[in-house]
């Protein structure tokens, strides 16, 4: 969708208002300049392609009316002759719309004013035509203030709309703002100091020089800025290759570990004795024959061994004996309680 706007120098509309102020009645005539449409192509990662078509018109000059009514009849219909005699040497092209000058009214088109506008565009084979409407107004009661309203209006499909006016002036401007506003003069002095004074400022191709080396200088930076991104993408890519190379080989690597984990048989499982200080240590203490069972006589003294096995022999005679005595008393001390 097409946003126009218009755009109207400092000079230009002072010049409106100075001509205004000095007549004693309405103003109208033709204002000159160029149009321009360009087409702005926003890319962004979260949405598609935007394509903005930008509608430009540039106010550069104003031709005025000797009189009212000169451009049109009292039915709205356009004097070609007139609008010939008024651009003299100005190019028929070089029209970009009209404009009129109103005392104390509103900010509104009238029906003649439409009608005009209609027929001027098919008189002259332009169909983006503008309308500037200038209304001045008194602030005060003596007149030592006054107030001037301006407003552009275009046509769309019979329906006028309002657009907005930028005033190009020197603070307000914005970046790179002179390169898009022709400010073209065809006055016969103007040609002749540029002629003069020219090659001191400008190059061959019209541009400033100054402009032309910042230009060379923008060219070499994207030279070295393209070489860099070039060197980064390449980098990027080895980078990328020994990674996929790293993978793969840690890839192999635990294939090749798993393979030999199966192949191997596994190992037989062993009980980990446990305290083996501790029975190393037990083992060394009865291996002493002080540990060694032995028996005694009467007084406390160990017997030899060979007095030791006769005199089991002996007691094991005895022993049986009280084994059986022994067992008779216990049976005897049941049969009794029995009977109580």
């Amino acid at each position: 969708m097409a946003e126009p706007t218009v755009r109207v120098s400092g000079i230009v509309l002072a010049s409106l208002m100075f001509q205004h102020v000095n007549s004693d009645s309405d103003v109208e005539g033709l204002v000159l300049g160029e149009s321009r449409f360009e087409e702005q192509v926003t890319i962004s990662d979260s949405q598609a392609d935007n394509i903005h078509i930008e509608e430009t018109y540039n106010v550069q000059k104003h031709i005025a009316c000797h009189r009212l009514n000169t451009l049109y009849g009292s039915a709205g219909h356009v004097n070609m002759e007139a609008v010939r005699n008024m651009l003299a040497e100005n190019k028929q092209e070089s029209v970009i719309g009209w404009y009129r000058q109103r005392r104390n009214t509103e900010q509104q088109m009238t029906l003649r004013e439409k009608l005009v506008h209609e027929n001027l565009k098919n008189v002259l084979s332009n169909p983006h035509m503008i309308f500037l409407l200038l209304t001045p107004s008194k602030v005060t009661a003596p007149g030592s203030t006054h107030r001037m309203e301006y407003s552009a209006f275009i046509s769309r499909s019979r329906r006028f709309v309002n657009v907005p006016v930028l005033i190009t002036n020197l603070g307000l401007l914005e970046q790179l703002a002179y390169w898009k506003v022709s400010a073209g003069c065809s006055a016969a002095g103007y040609s002749l100091t540029m002629k003069k004074h020219g090659s001191r400022f400008f190059s061959s191709d019209g541009l400033l020089k100054e402009v032309k080396e910042v230009n060379s200088m923008n060219e070499t930076l994207q030279v070295e800025l393209q070489k860099s991104c070039r060197a980064v993408e390449e980098s990027e890519r080895l980078v990328e290759a020994l990674q996929a190379e790293v993978s793969a080989l840690r890839r192999r690597l635990k294939e090749k570990q798993q393979v030999e984990a199966a192949e191997e048989p596994e190992p037989a499982r062993t009980s980990n004795p446990r305290n083996v200080l501790l029975q190393e240590s037990v083992r060394s203490r009865f291996r002493c024959p002080l540990f060694c069972s032995q028996t005694l006589d009467l007084q406390g003294f160990p017997l030899p061994d060979a007095d030791v096995s006769t005199a089991t022999q002996v007691n094991s005679a005895p022993s049986d004996r009280n084994r059986k005595r022994l067992r008779e008393e216990l049976q005897g001390g049941d049969r009794k309680r029995r009977r109580s």
